[in-house]
Protein backbone atom coordinates (compact mmCIF):
# COMPACT_ATOMS: atom_id res chain seq x y z
CA UNK A 1 0.00 0.00 0.00
CA UNK A 2 1.32 3.32 -1.02
CA UNK A 3 2.16 5.65 2.22
CA UNK A 4 -0.02 8.63 0.72
CA UNK A 5 -3.21 8.59 0.63
CA UNK A 6 -5.90 11.63 -0.05
CA UNK A 7 -8.97 11.10 1.49
CA UNK A 8 -12.07 13.12 0.53
CA UNK A 9 -15.82 12.71 2.28
CA UNK A 10 -18.95 13.52 -0.35
CA UNK A 11 -19.24 17.39 0.59
CA UNK A 12 -22.22 18.04 2.95
CA UNK A 13 -24.77 20.21 1.65
CA UNK A 14 -25.68 23.71 2.95
CA UNK A 15 -28.87 23.74 3.30
CA UNK A 16 -28.82 22.83 6.86
CA UNK A 17 -27.91 20.48 9.97
CA UNK A 18 -27.03 17.01 8.82
CA UNK A 19 -28.71 14.03 10.09
CA UNK A 20 -27.13 10.64 11.05
CA UNK A 21 -27.62 9.25 7.80
CA UNK A 22 -25.45 12.18 6.25
CA UNK A 23 -23.21 11.69 8.25
CA UNK A 24 -22.37 7.87 8.57
CA UNK A 25 -22.94 7.96 4.60
CA UNK A 26 -19.43 9.22 4.06
CA UNK A 27 -18.10 11.80 6.76
CA UNK A 28 -17.31 10.00 9.88
CA UNK A 29 -16.07 6.38 7.70
CA UNK A 30 -13.85 9.17 5.98
CA UNK A 31 -13.05 10.26 9.27
CA UNK A 32 -12.04 6.55 10.70
CA UNK A 33 -10.00 5.53 7.45
CA UNK A 34 -8.06 9.23 8.15
CA UNK A 35 -7.40 8.22 11.63
CA UNK A 36 -6.68 5.04 11.28
CA UNK A 37 -4.18 5.79 8.36
CA UNK A 38 -2.15 8.23 10.79
CA UNK A 39 -2.12 5.62 13.16
CA UNK A 40 -0.12 3.43 11.02
CA UNK A 41 2.06 6.17 9.44
CA UNK A 42 0.79 7.02 6.49
CA UNK A 43 1.12 10.97 5.16
CA UNK A 44 -2.79 11.55 5.04
CA UNK A 45 -4.53 14.43 3.88
CA UNK A 46 -8.24 14.36 4.75
CA UNK A 47 -10.35 17.21 3.35
CA UNK A 48 -14.15 18.37 2.70
CA UNK A 49 -15.91 21.37 2.64
CA UNK A 50 -19.59 22.61 2.43
CA UNK A 51 -21.47 22.20 -0.61
CA UNK A 52 -23.04 25.97 -0.76
CA UNK A 53 -24.13 26.73 -4.50
CA UNK A 54 -28.05 25.65 -6.16
CA UNK A 55 -31.32 25.93 -5.85
CA UNK A 56 -31.68 24.78 -2.30
CA UNK A 57 -29.65 27.51 -1.18
CA UNK A 58 -31.46 29.94 -2.85
CA UNK A 59 -34.85 28.73 -1.45
CA UNK A 60 -33.48 27.82 2.30
CA UNK A 61 -32.07 31.48 1.93
CA UNK A 62 -34.89 33.26 1.05
CA UNK A 63 -36.66 31.52 3.67
CA UNK A 64 -35.06 32.69 6.26
CA UNK A 65 -34.77 35.92 4.85
CA UNK A 66 -31.31 36.16 4.31
CA UNK A 67 -28.74 36.44 1.08
CA UNK A 68 -27.81 33.50 -0.12
CA UNK A 69 -23.68 34.21 0.83
CA UNK A 70 -24.93 35.04 4.73
CA UNK A 71 -27.38 31.98 4.85
CA UNK A 72 -24.27 30.04 3.58
CA UNK A 73 -21.45 31.89 6.04
CA UNK A 74 -23.79 30.60 8.83
CA UNK A 75 -24.24 27.15 8.13
CA UNK A 76 -21.08 26.81 7.35
CA UNK A 77 -20.04 28.11 10.63
CA UNK A 78 -22.72 25.74 12.08
CA UNK A 79 -21.71 22.42 10.47
CA UNK A 80 -18.24 23.12 10.87
CA UNK A 81 -18.81 23.56 15.12
CA UNK A 82 -21.26 20.24 14.81
CA UNK A 83 -18.18 18.16 12.76
CA UNK A 84 -15.06 18.97 15.13
CA UNK A 85 -17.66 18.25 17.92
CA UNK A 86 -17.98 14.44 16.64
CA UNK A 87 -14.40 14.49 16.34
CA UNK A 88 -14.10 14.77 12.51
CA UNK A 89 -10.63 15.14 12.11
CA UNK A 90 -10.80 17.30 8.56
CA UNK A 91 -7.42 18.79 7.63
CA UNK A 92 -9.02 21.26 5.67
CA UNK A 93 -12.88 21.96 5.82
CA UNK A 94 -13.77 24.20 3.03
CA UNK A 95 -16.29 25.82 1.06
CA UNK A 96 -17.42 25.39 -2.38
CA UNK A 97 -18.17 28.78 -2.76
CA UNK A 98 -14.21 29.79 -2.37
CA UNK A 99 -12.62 31.83 -4.55
CA UNK A 100 -10.57 29.02 -5.25
CA UNK A 101 -13.34 26.31 -6.48
CA UNK A 102 -14.66 29.56 -8.56
CA UNK A 103 -11.54 29.78 -10.45
CA UNK A 104 -10.91 26.08 -11.02
CA UNK A 105 -14.16 25.49 -12.38
CA UNK A 106 -14.20 27.96 -14.80
CA UNK A 107 -10.65 26.80 -15.91
CA UNK A 108 -12.10 23.16 -16.47
CA UNK A 109 -14.92 24.78 -18.09
CA UNK A 110 -12.40 26.40 -20.77
CA UNK A 111 -10.31 23.22 -20.87
CA UNK A 112 -13.36 21.60 -21.89
CA UNK A 113 -14.90 23.83 -24.10
CA UNK A 114 -11.46 23.38 -26.11
CA UNK A 115 -11.44 20.06 -26.27
CA UNK A 116 -15.15 20.35 -28.30
CA UNK A 117 -16.33 18.69 -24.96
CA UNK A 118 -19.00 21.60 -24.51
CA UNK A 119 -21.98 22.10 -26.45
CA UNK A 120 -24.87 24.45 -26.13
CA UNK A 121 -28.24 23.51 -26.76
CA UNK A 122 -31.91 24.66 -25.96
CA UNK A 123 -33.61 23.13 -22.93
CA UNK A 124 -37.36 23.31 -22.37
CA UNK A 125 -37.67 24.30 -18.89
CA UNK A 126 -40.72 25.48 -16.62
CA UNK A 127 -41.50 29.48 -16.48
CA UNK A 128 -43.52 30.84 -13.54
CA UNK A 129 -45.32 33.75 -14.72
CA UNK A 130 -45.92 34.55 -10.90
CA UNK A 131 -42.57 34.16 -9.82
CA UNK A 132 -41.07 35.74 -13.14
CA UNK A 133 -38.54 33.84 -13.06
CA UNK A 134 -37.18 29.69 -14.89
CA UNK A 135 -37.95 27.45 -12.41
CA UNK A 136 -34.41 24.95 -12.41
CA UNK A 137 -35.52 21.46 -11.35
CA UNK A 138 -35.73 21.57 -7.27
CA UNK A 139 -37.54 24.92 -7.43
CA UNK A 140 -40.76 22.67 -9.11
CA UNK A 141 -42.08 20.05 -7.35
CA UNK A 142 -44.89 17.48 -8.56
CA UNK A 143 -46.23 13.85 -8.55
CA UNK A 144 -43.84 11.27 -9.72
CA UNK A 145 -44.61 10.06 -13.02
CA UNK A 146 -42.44 6.29 -12.11
CA UNK A 147 -44.30 6.02 -8.54
CA UNK A 148 -47.13 8.42 -7.87
CA UNK A 149 -45.10 10.32 -5.08
CA UNK A 150 -46.61 13.53 -4.44
CA UNK A 151 -43.63 15.89 -3.50
CA UNK A 152 -41.15 15.11 -6.49
CA UNK A 153 -38.91 17.41 -7.26
CA UNK A 154 -37.45 18.22 -10.64
CA UNK A 155 -34.33 16.31 -10.62
CA UNK A 156 -35.15 13.24 -8.15
CA UNK A 157 -38.28 11.52 -6.68
CA UNK A 158 -36.97 10.66 -2.91
CA UNK A 159 -39.56 7.87 -2.36
CA UNK A 160 -38.47 6.22 -5.57
CA UNK A 161 -35.38 7.31 -6.22
CA UNK A 162 -35.77 7.78 -9.85
CA UNK A 163 -33.79 10.83 -11.82
CA UNK A 164 -36.17 13.61 -13.40
CA UNK A 165 -36.31 16.50 -15.76
CA UNK A 166 -38.99 19.34 -14.28
CA UNK A 167 -41.08 18.95 -17.52
CA UNK A 168 -41.06 14.85 -16.39
CA UNK A 169 -43.61 16.15 -13.39
CA UNK A 170 -47.49 15.46 -13.26
CA UNK A 171 -49.52 18.66 -11.80
CA UNK A 172 -46.03 20.28 -11.36
CA UNK A 173 -46.02 23.35 -8.89
CA UNK A 174 -43.75 26.19 -7.71
CA UNK A 175 -41.25 25.50 -5.04
CA UNK A 176 -41.48 29.04 -4.42
CA UNK A 177 -44.71 30.50 -4.39
CA UNK A 178 -46.92 26.96 -4.81
CA UNK A 179 -48.21 28.80 -8.31
CA UNK A 180 -49.26 25.82 -10.58
CA UNK A 181 -50.26 28.03 -13.49
CA UNK A 182 -46.96 27.23 -14.97
CA UNK A 183 -45.25 27.15 -18.81
CA UNK A 184 -43.24 25.42 -20.85
CA UNK A 185 -40.44 27.66 -22.41
CA UNK A 186 -36.51 26.92 -24.47
CA UNK A 187 -33.43 28.12 -22.27
CA UNK A 188 -29.84 27.51 -24.05
CA UNK A 189 -27.74 25.63 -21.91
CA UNK A 190 -24.46 23.90 -22.02
CA UNK A 191 -24.23 20.68 -21.69
CA UNK A 192 -20.51 18.08 -21.15
CA UNK A 193 -20.40 16.00 -23.68
CA UNK A 194 -19.99 13.03 -21.37
CA UNK A 195 -21.31 10.51 -24.50
CA UNK A 196 -18.38 11.37 -25.79
CA UNK A 197 -16.29 9.85 -23.02
CA UNK A 198 -17.76 7.12 -22.29
CA UNK A 199 -15.32 4.62 -23.87
CA UNK A 200 -12.58 6.39 -21.88
CA UNK A 201 -14.45 6.20 -18.94
CA UNK A 202 -15.03 2.92 -19.31
CA UNK A 203 -11.50 2.11 -19.50
CA UNK A 204 -10.72 4.04 -16.99
CA UNK A 205 -13.02 2.23 -14.64
CA UNK A 206 -11.32 -1.16 -16.00
CA UNK A 207 -8.26 0.02 -14.17
CA UNK A 208 -9.90 0.48 -10.87
CA UNK A 209 -10.01 -1.81 -7.74
CA UNK A 210 -11.17 -2.20 -3.70
CA UNK A 211 -14.46 -0.83 -4.49
CA UNK A 212 -18.03 -2.41 -3.41
CA UNK A 213 -19.62 -4.37 -5.74
CA UNK A 214 -22.64 -2.24 -5.72
CA UNK A 215 -20.62 0.72 -6.75
CA UNK A 216 -18.82 -1.06 -9.71
CA UNK A 217 -22.46 -2.09 -10.64
CA UNK A 218 -23.71 1.44 -10.55
CA UNK A 219 -20.75 2.60 -12.30
CA UNK A 220 -21.22 0.56 -15.26
CA UNK A 221 -25.05 0.34 -15.66
CA UNK A 222 -24.60 4.89 -16.26
CA UNK A 223 -21.28 3.63 -18.75
CA UNK A 224 -23.62 2.38 -21.69
CA UNK A 225 -24.44 3.46 -24.90
CA UNK A 226 -27.19 5.50 -23.34
CA UNK A 227 -25.00 7.43 -21.34
CA UNK A 228 -26.67 10.84 -21.73
CA UNK A 229 -24.84 14.39 -21.96
CA UNK A 230 -24.98 16.11 -18.64
CA UNK A 231 -26.31 19.54 -18.68
CA UNK A 232 -23.91 21.96 -16.78
CA UNK A 233 -25.67 25.04 -16.13
CA UNK A 234 -28.55 26.45 -14.65
CA UNK A 235 -30.73 29.53 -14.20
CA UNK A 236 -29.56 30.69 -11.15
CA UNK A 237 -28.02 33.65 -9.79
CA UNK A 238 -26.08 32.05 -6.73
CA UNK A 239 -23.10 30.08 -8.14
CA UNK A 240 -20.15 29.34 -9.95
CA UNK A 241 -20.81 32.17 -12.83
CA UNK A 242 -20.50 30.93 -16.77
CA UNK A 243 -17.82 32.92 -18.84
CA UNK A 244 -19.13 32.55 -21.71
CA UNK A 245 -20.97 35.30 -23.91
CA UNK A 246 -24.78 34.82 -23.59
CA UNK A 247 -24.85 33.06 -20.11
CA UNK A 248 -24.18 36.25 -18.04
CA UNK A 249 -27.15 35.36 -15.93
CA UNK A 250 -26.56 31.77 -15.15
CA UNK A 251 -24.94 29.78 -13.47
CA UNK A 252 -22.70 25.94 -13.33
CA UNK A 253 -24.53 23.41 -12.15
CA UNK A 254 -23.86 22.29 -8.79
CA UNK A 255 -22.91 19.40 -9.60
CA UNK A 256 -20.51 21.07 -11.81
CA UNK A 257 -18.69 22.77 -9.38
CA UNK A 258 -19.16 20.43 -6.31
CA UNK A 259 -16.00 17.99 -6.95
CA UNK A 260 -14.05 20.08 -8.06
CA UNK A 261 -13.68 21.29 -4.67
CA UNK A 262 -12.07 18.74 -3.34
CA UNK A 263 -9.14 20.10 -5.50
CA UNK A 264 -9.86 23.57 -4.43
CA UNK A 265 -10.01 22.45 -0.70
CA UNK A 266 -6.21 20.92 -1.40
CA UNK A 267 -4.96 23.97 -2.20
CA UNK A 268 -6.60 26.22 -0.09
CA UNK A 269 -5.16 24.04 2.43
CA UNK A 270 -1.48 24.32 0.62
CA UNK A 271 -1.68 27.88 0.75
CA UNK A 272 -2.47 28.24 4.35
CA UNK A 273 0.87 26.29 5.46
CA UNK A 274 4.40 26.46 4.25
CA UNK A 275 6.20 23.67 2.67
CA UNK A 276 2.62 22.19 1.03
CA UNK A 277 2.23 21.69 -2.59
CA UNK A 278 -1.22 20.54 -3.76
CA UNK A 279 0.03 19.01 -6.87
CA UNK A 280 1.68 15.96 -4.57
CA UNK A 281 -1.72 14.81 -4.35
CA UNK A 282 -3.61 15.80 -7.63
CA UNK A 283 -1.45 16.49 -10.51
CA UNK A 284 0.54 14.45 -12.85
CA UNK A 285 4.16 12.70 -11.78
CA UNK A 286 4.32 14.67 -7.95
CA UNK A 287 0.98 12.63 -7.32
CA UNK A 288 1.71 9.33 -8.90
CA UNK A 289 2.48 7.65 -5.24
CA UNK A 290 -0.65 9.37 -3.75
CA UNK A 291 -4.33 6.92 -3.59
CA UNK A 292 -7.29 8.63 -3.43
CA UNK A 293 -10.35 7.06 -1.46
CA UNK A 294 -13.20 9.22 -1.73
CA UNK A 295 -16.31 8.27 0.86
CA UNK A 296 -20.14 8.93 -0.73
CA UNK A 297 -23.54 7.74 -0.43
CA UNK A 298 -24.93 5.86 -3.58
CA UNK A 299 -27.05 8.76 -4.49
CA UNK A 300 -23.87 10.65 -5.24
CA UNK A 301 -22.08 7.28 -7.37
CA UNK A 302 -22.95 8.73 -11.55
CA UNK A 303 -21.29 11.71 -10.31
CA UNK A 304 -18.21 10.61 -9.22
CA UNK A 305 -17.80 7.74 -11.33
CA UNK A 306 -18.92 9.48 -14.37
CA UNK A 307 -18.94 13.05 -14.21
CA UNK A 308 -16.49 14.08 -11.91
CA UNK A 309 -13.92 11.44 -14.21
CA UNK A 310 -14.96 13.30 -17.04
CA UNK A 311 -14.26 16.28 -16.13
CA UNK A 312 -10.84 15.91 -15.21
CA UNK A 313 -10.35 13.29 -18.28
CA UNK A 314 -11.66 15.17 -20.34
CA UNK A 315 -9.66 18.75 -19.61
CA UNK A 316 -6.46 16.65 -21.41
CA UNK A 317 -4.32 17.62 -17.93
CA UNK A 318 -2.86 15.13 -15.73
CA UNK A 319 -5.59 15.27 -12.97
CA UNK A 320 -5.19 12.02 -10.83
CA UNK A 321 -8.63 10.81 -10.56
CA UNK A 322 -10.15 8.37 -7.89
CA UNK A 323 -8.93 5.00 -6.97
CA UNK A 324 -11.11 3.66 -4.47
CA UNK A 325 -14.81 4.71 -4.17
CA UNK A 326 -16.39 3.65 -1.01
CA UNK A 327 -19.79 4.33 -1.48
CA UNK A 328 -22.77 3.44 1.16
CA UNK A 329 -26.48 2.80 1.25
CA UNK A 330 -28.69 4.60 2.80
CA UNK A 331 -29.13 5.22 7.11
CA UNK A 332 -33.18 4.56 7.71
CA UNK A 333 -34.80 5.84 10.54
CA UNK A 334 -37.70 3.72 12.09
CA UNK A 335 -38.33 2.08 8.59
CA UNK A 336 -38.41 5.52 6.86
CA UNK A 337 -35.97 8.01 5.08
CA UNK A 338 -33.85 10.64 6.91
CA UNK A 339 -34.92 13.78 5.51
CA UNK A 340 -33.43 17.45 6.11
CA UNK A 341 -35.62 18.99 3.75
CA UNK A 342 -38.76 17.40 5.79
CA UNK A 343 -36.56 17.38 9.88
CA UNK A 344 -37.43 13.37 9.68
CA UNK A 345 -34.72 11.57 11.53
CA UNK A 346 -32.28 12.40 14.26
CA UNK A 347 -29.59 15.38 13.52
CA UNK A 348 -26.66 15.83 14.21
CA UNK A 349 -26.86 18.86 16.81
CA UNK A 350 -30.09 16.92 18.31
CA UNK A 351 -27.11 13.87 18.77
CA UNK A 352 -24.36 16.27 20.52
CA UNK A 353 -26.91 17.04 22.85
CA UNK A 354 -28.26 14.09 24.02
CA UNK A 355 -24.71 12.29 24.04
CA UNK A 356 -21.10 11.90 23.77
CA UNK A 357 -20.19 11.78 20.56
CA UNK A 358 -18.33 8.38 20.76
CA UNK A 359 -21.50 6.88 21.56
CA UNK A 360 -22.73 8.01 18.19
CA UNK A 361 -19.55 6.95 16.63
CA UNK A 362 -19.36 3.70 17.72
CA UNK A 363 -22.74 2.66 16.56
CA UNK A 364 -22.91 4.23 13.40
CA UNK A 365 -19.72 2.44 12.21
CA UNK A 366 -20.47 -0.73 13.76
CA UNK A 367 -23.74 -0.81 12.18
CA UNK A 368 -22.76 1.22 8.72
CA UNK A 369 -24.92 0.48 5.59
CA UNK A 370 -21.85 -1.01 3.75
CA UNK A 371 -23.59 -3.58 1.30
CA UNK A 372 -27.75 -2.70 2.27
CA UNK A 373 -29.82 -0.38 4.11
CA UNK A 374 -29.58 0.10 7.58
CA UNK A 375 -32.32 1.34 10.03
CA UNK A 376 -31.59 3.46 13.55
CA UNK A 377 -34.34 2.95 16.15
CA UNK A 378 -33.71 4.15 19.94
CA UNK A 379 -34.29 1.05 21.65
CA UNK A 380 -31.71 -1.24 19.73
CA UNK A 381 -29.48 2.15 19.73
CA UNK A 382 -29.66 2.12 23.73
CA UNK A 383 -29.26 -1.91 23.91
CA UNK A 384 -26.30 -2.35 21.86
CA UNK A 385 -24.06 1.20 23.23
CA UNK A 386 -24.30 -0.20 26.79
CA UNK A 387 -23.32 -3.88 25.75
CA UNK A 388 -20.41 -2.68 24.10
CA UNK A 389 -18.89 0.35 25.65
CA UNK A 390 -20.60 0.02 29.11
CA UNK A 391 -20.43 -3.96 29.50
CA UNK A 392 -17.48 -4.74 27.63
CA UNK A 393 -14.80 -2.11 27.27
CA UNK A 394 -15.94 -0.06 30.15
CA UNK A 395 -15.91 -2.80 32.19
CA UNK A 396 -12.77 -3.93 30.92
CA UNK A 397 -11.20 -0.71 32.29
CA UNK A 398 -12.95 -0.19 35.27
CA UNK A 399 -12.10 -3.53 36.39
CA UNK A 400 -8.19 -3.60 35.71
CA UNK A 401 -8.03 -0.02 36.67
CA UNK A 402 -9.31 -0.30 40.12
CA UNK A 403 -7.85 -3.75 40.76
CA UNK A 404 -4.37 -2.14 40.20
CA UNK A 405 -4.74 0.19 42.21
CA UNK A 406 -6.26 -1.68 45.20
CA UNK A 407 -3.32 -3.98 45.20
CA UNK A 408 -0.27 -1.99 43.87
CA UNK A 409 -1.01 1.27 44.44
CA UNK A 410 -2.17 2.62 41.18
CA UNK A 411 0.85 1.41 39.03
CA UNK A 412 1.83 -1.04 37.06
CA UNK A 413 3.52 -3.85 38.77
CA UNK A 414 7.02 -5.30 37.86
CA UNK A 415 7.09 -8.77 39.49
CA UNK A 416 6.32 -12.28 37.79
CA UNK A 417 7.16 -13.63 34.46
CA UNK A 418 4.54 -14.53 31.96
CA UNK A 419 2.49 -18.16 31.75
CA UNK A 420 1.13 -20.46 29.50
CA UNK A 421 -2.07 -18.29 29.84
CA UNK A 422 -0.50 -15.17 29.18
CA UNK A 423 1.42 -16.31 25.83
CA UNK A 424 -2.22 -18.19 24.68
CA UNK A 425 -3.66 -14.58 25.31
CA UNK A 426 -0.93 -12.63 23.49
CA UNK A 427 -1.42 -15.01 20.59
CA UNK A 428 -4.68 -14.35 20.24
CA UNK A 429 -4.79 -10.61 21.05
CA UNK A 430 -2.25 -10.78 18.20
CA UNK A 431 -4.61 -12.47 15.81
CA UNK A 432 -7.44 -10.23 16.38
CA UNK A 433 -4.91 -7.29 15.85
CA UNK A 434 -3.70 -8.38 12.90
CA UNK A 435 -7.70 -8.66 11.47
CA UNK A 436 -8.84 -5.89 12.58
CA UNK A 437 -5.79 -3.71 10.86
CA UNK A 438 -6.75 -5.96 7.20
CA UNK A 439 -10.65 -5.01 7.69
CA UNK A 440 -9.76 -0.84 8.10
CA UNK A 441 -7.06 -1.12 5.19
CA UNK A 442 -10.20 -2.85 2.61
CA UNK A 443 -12.22 0.05 4.38
CA UNK A 444 -14.80 -2.95 5.93
CA UNK A 445 -16.52 -0.69 8.54
CA UNK A 446 -18.80 -2.98 10.28
CA UNK A 447 -16.50 -6.00 10.26
CA UNK A 448 -13.45 -3.14 11.94
CA UNK A 449 -15.77 -2.79 14.71
CA UNK A 450 -16.78 -6.14 15.42
CA UNK A 451 -13.53 -7.13 15.43
CA UNK A 452 -12.67 -4.29 17.96
CA UNK A 453 -15.69 -5.89 20.22
CA UNK A 454 -13.92 -9.31 19.85
CA UNK A 455 -10.78 -8.15 21.10
CA UNK A 456 -12.37 -6.11 23.98
CA UNK A 457 -14.33 -9.49 24.59
CA UNK A 458 -11.38 -11.64 24.11
CA UNK A 459 -9.32 -9.20 27.02
CA UNK A 460 -12.17 -9.41 29.59
CA UNK A 461 -12.21 -13.37 29.27
CA UNK A 462 -8.25 -13.22 30.35
CA UNK A 463 -8.56 -10.97 32.98
CA UNK A 464 -11.87 -13.31 34.04
CA UNK A 465 -10.08 -16.71 33.78
CA UNK A 466 -6.23 -14.96 35.27
CA UNK A 467 -7.92 -13.75 38.31
CA UNK A 468 -5.04 -12.13 39.91
CA UNK A 469 -7.09 -11.11 43.32
CA UNK A 470 -7.47 -14.77 43.97
CA UNK A 471 -3.64 -14.99 43.81
CA UNK A 472 -2.84 -12.10 45.44
CA UNK A 473 -2.58 -13.27 49.06
CA UNK A 474 -0.63 -16.06 48.13
CA UNK A 475 1.14 -15.99 44.84
CA UNK A 476 1.85 -12.12 44.84
CA UNK A 477 4.24 -12.47 41.58
CA UNK A 478 1.47 -14.00 39.58
CA UNK A 479 -1.10 -11.28 40.11
CA UNK A 480 1.51 -9.16 39.32
CA UNK A 481 2.16 -10.75 36.22
CA UNK A 482 -1.62 -11.06 35.14
CA UNK A 483 -2.38 -7.72 36.09
CA UNK A 484 0.49 -5.82 33.99
CA UNK A 485 -0.31 -8.33 30.74
CA UNK A 486 -4.29 -7.10 31.32
CA UNK A 487 -2.84 -3.58 31.59
CA UNK A 488 -0.86 -4.05 28.41
CA UNK A 489 -3.66 -5.79 26.96
CA UNK A 490 -6.54 -2.84 28.06
CA UNK A 491 -4.06 -0.29 26.37
CA UNK A 492 -3.72 -2.29 23.03
CA UNK A 493 -7.23 -2.46 23.03
CA UNK A 494 -7.88 1.54 23.72
CA UNK A 495 -5.07 1.73 20.56
CA UNK A 496 -7.14 0.22 17.66
CA UNK A 497 -10.42 1.91 18.97
CA UNK A 498 -9.15 4.98 18.84
CA UNK A 499 -10.19 5.42 15.23
CA UNK A 500 -13.93 5.01 16.21
CA UNK A 501 -14.34 6.05 19.35
CA UNK A 502 -11.41 8.53 19.83
CA UNK A 503 -12.18 10.70 23.06
CA UNK A 504 -13.01 6.99 24.86
CA UNK A 505 -9.52 6.15 23.90
CA UNK A 506 -7.75 8.90 24.33
CA UNK A 507 -9.07 9.02 28.10
CA UNK A 508 -8.65 5.21 28.63
CA UNK A 509 -5.22 5.83 27.73
CA UNK A 510 -4.30 8.38 29.80
CA UNK A 511 -5.74 6.48 33.03
CA UNK A 512 -3.74 3.33 31.74
CA UNK A 513 -0.46 5.86 32.14
CA UNK A 514 -0.14 6.52 28.25
CA UNK A 515 1.79 9.77 27.55
CA UNK A 516 -0.51 11.61 25.37
CA UNK A 517 0.68 11.88 21.57
CA UNK A 518 1.16 14.90 19.66
CA UNK A 519 -0.74 13.38 16.52
CA UNK A 520 -2.57 9.82 16.49
CA UNK A 521 -1.74 7.49 19.38
CA UNK A 522 0.75 4.49 17.03
CA UNK A 523 -0.38 1.15 16.15
CA UNK A 524 0.09 -1.83 18.17
CA UNK A 525 3.32 -3.34 16.21
CA UNK A 526 4.53 -6.95 17.55
CA UNK A 527 1.75 -7.16 19.34
CA UNK A 528 2.38 -10.48 21.50
CA UNK A 529 6.14 -8.64 22.95
CA UNK A 530 3.73 -5.42 24.00
CA UNK A 531 1.38 -7.73 26.10
CA UNK A 532 4.26 -10.09 27.54
CA UNK A 533 6.54 -7.05 27.84
CA UNK A 534 7.82 -5.03 30.82
CA UNK A 535 7.68 -1.73 29.86
CA UNK A 536 5.29 -0.16 31.21
CA UNK A 537 6.26 -1.82 34.47
CA UNK A 538 6.14 1.65 37.17
CA UNK A 539 3.94 3.36 34.91
CA UNK A 540 1.61 5.50 37.47
CA UNK A 541 -2.12 5.22 36.41
CA UNK A 542 -4.94 7.09 36.47
CA UNK A 543 -8.47 6.97 38.78
CA UNK A 544 -10.68 3.54 38.02
CA UNK A 545 -14.10 5.62 37.97
CA UNK A 546 -16.23 4.67 35.35
CA UNK A 547 -15.42 5.79 31.79
CA UNK A 548 -18.53 4.87 30.15
CA UNK A 549 -21.69 5.23 31.57
CA UNK A 550 -24.91 3.48 31.16
CA UNK A 551 -27.73 5.57 29.15
CA UNK A 552 -31.50 5.07 28.80
CA UNK A 553 -33.87 5.33 26.14
CA UNK A 554 -35.58 8.34 27.48
CA UNK A 555 -32.11 10.51 26.92
CA UNK A 556 -33.06 9.40 23.17
CA UNK A 557 -36.58 10.75 23.79
CA UNK A 558 -36.02 13.00 21.09
CA UNK A 559 -35.45 10.95 18.47
CA UNK A 560 -38.54 8.36 18.84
Amino acid sequence: MTNRILITSALPYVNGVKHLGNLVGSLLPADVHARFHRQIGSDVLFVCATDEHGTPTEISAARAGQSPQRFCDDLHARQADIYRRFGLSFDHFGRSSADSNHALTQHFYRRLDAAGLIAERTVEQIWSPADGRYLPDRYVLGTCPHCGGRDARGDQCDVCGSLLDATDLIEPRSALSGETHLERRGSRHLFLRQSALRETLSGWLDTRSGWPPFVGSLARSWLTDDLQDRCITRDLSWGVRVPRPGFEDKVFYVWFDAPIAYIAATQDWAAAGPDRDWRRWWWGDAARDTRIVQFLGKDNVPFHTVGFPATLIGSGEPWHTADVIKGFHWLTHEGGKFSTSSGRGVFCDDALDALPADLWRWWLIANAPETSDADFQPAPFVADVNKDLADVLGNLLQRVLAFAHRSFDGRVPAGGAPSALEAAAASDIATHVALLRRHHETREFRRAAAETRALWSRANAYFQEAAPWSALRNDRPRAEAATRTALNIARICALVAWSIVPDLAENALGKLGEPAAPTAPPWPVEVERLVLGTESVGRPLGGGDVLVRRIGLEQLAFAA
